[in-house]
C-alpha cells in the first residue's frame, strides 16, 4: 500500500509492504483540547471509517460533511479525504483495504454506500462486526486472512440490506462545493482566491475562512494537492509524457516549480515516479 499523508509544507509518503492488503484500527481519544484536524491524504486502498462516539466533519473528494455518532464513510481508493474534530473526544474504526476483501456483488452496487451511510438501527449490528474484526485482526491466526474477508463482506451486506438513511442536503456551505467543483473541473486554468471569492460576492478573507472551516484545507493548497495528484496519474499511465508537458496539463506555469512541489509532495522527483511506475 503507498499512502500519502499531509506533513507540513507537503505529503508524507509512507510505503506500506506489498503483501499487506488489509489494516485496521481503533482509535479513542478521550481528553478535549480543541479543534484537531486529522492530516489529509488519499490511498491506493478503499476506507471504511465508522465514528463510534463524538461528532466530526468529514471532507471527501469534492463536499465536507457532517458525521454522527454510528455513521460510516466509504471512502474509494484514491480519494482526497481528511476529518476535522470540532470537539477532539471521540472514538473511531478504520478499515484500509484492497478490492479483494469487497465482494463483487457489492462492488457493482457501491455507488449507493459512498461516501456517507447512516442507519441508526443497523448501527449496533454494524459496530458487533467490527469489533468482530478488530479481534480476528489482533488475533493474526492461520484463518484470520479469509475471515476478515467474510466478516468485511458481512459488514458491507448489513449496510446494503438496510436502507441509507443520510440525507445529502445536511452539507453546510453550497458555495464551498461548488468551489471545489470548479476547481476541479478547471485545475488546468489559472486559478486564485480572489477570483474565485469573486464568483461567490465573498470578500477574499471570508471565502479562505470558510474554506478551510469547511475542507480542512487551505484554498490554495488544495488546488495545488488536486493538481499534483493529477500530475502523479498522468505520469504513471504515460511512460513517454515528459515533466514539462505534465506541468502544463496540470496547471503549472514553471515546470522547475512543479517538479520542486512534487517532490516535496511525493518525496521522489517526477521522473523518478515514471520510471518506477514503468518498472
Amino acid at each position: 500500500m503507498i499512502c500519502y499523508f499531509k506533513n507540513g509544507d507537503g505529503m508524507k509518503l509512507v510505503n506500506y509492504p506489498e503483501n499487506a492488503s488489509f489494516f485496521f484500527s481503533h482509535d479513542v481519544k478521550n481528553e478535549d483540547s480543541g479543534e484537531w484536524t486529522m492530516q489529509r491524504h488519499y490511498h491506493d486502498l478503499f476506507e471504511i471509517y465508522y465514528l463510534e462516539k463524538g461528532s466530526c466533519n468529514y471532507f471527501i473528494d469534492n463536499k465536507s460533511y457532517q458525521l454522527l455518532e454510528g455513521d460510516i464513510a466509504v471512502v474509494p481508493a484514491g480519494v482526497i479525504h481528511n476529518t476535522l474534530y470540532k470537539n477532539s473526544k471521540y472514538s473511531r474504526m478504520l478499515i484500509n483495504c484492497t478490492s479483494r476483501y469487497i465482494p463483487a456483488s457489492v462492488i457493482s452496487r457501491f455507488k449507493k454506500l459512498t461516501y456517507i451511510y447512516r442507519n441508526e438501527e443497523a448501527s449496533q449490528k454494524i459496530c458487533s462486526l467490527l469489533k468482530e474484526i478488530e479481534e480476528e485482526y489482533t488475533r493474526g491466526s492461520e484463518f484470520s486472512d479469509d475471515v476478515l474477508s467474510c466478516l468485511t463482506g458481512m459488514l458491507f451486506f448489513t449496510m446494503l440490506r438496510n436502507p441509507n438513511t443520510y440525507d445529502d442536503k445536511e452539507v453546510k456551505n453550497e458555495y464551498v462545493e461548488k468551489a471545489v467543483n470548479f476547481v476541479q473541473k478547471n485545475y488546468t486554468e489559472p486559478l486564485s482566491l480572489t477570483d474565485i471569492a469573486k464568483m461567490f460576492s465573498l470578500s477574499p478573507e471570508h471565502f479562505s475562512r470558510e474554506f478551510k472551516k469547511e475542507t480542512g484545507f487551505g484554498f490554495c493548497e488544495y488546488v495545488n494537492i488536486l493538481r499534483l495528484k493529477k500530475a502523479e496519474q498522468l505520469l504513471k499511465e504515460n511512460a513517454k509524457i515528459t515533466v514539462t508537458e505534465v506541468s502544463e496539463k496540470c496547471g503549472f506555469n514553471d515546470s522547475n516549480y512543479f517538479s520542486v512541489r512534487f517532490k516535496k509532495m511525493f518525496g521522489v522527483s517526477p521522473k523518478k515516479i515514471q520510471k518506477k511506475s514503468k518498472n
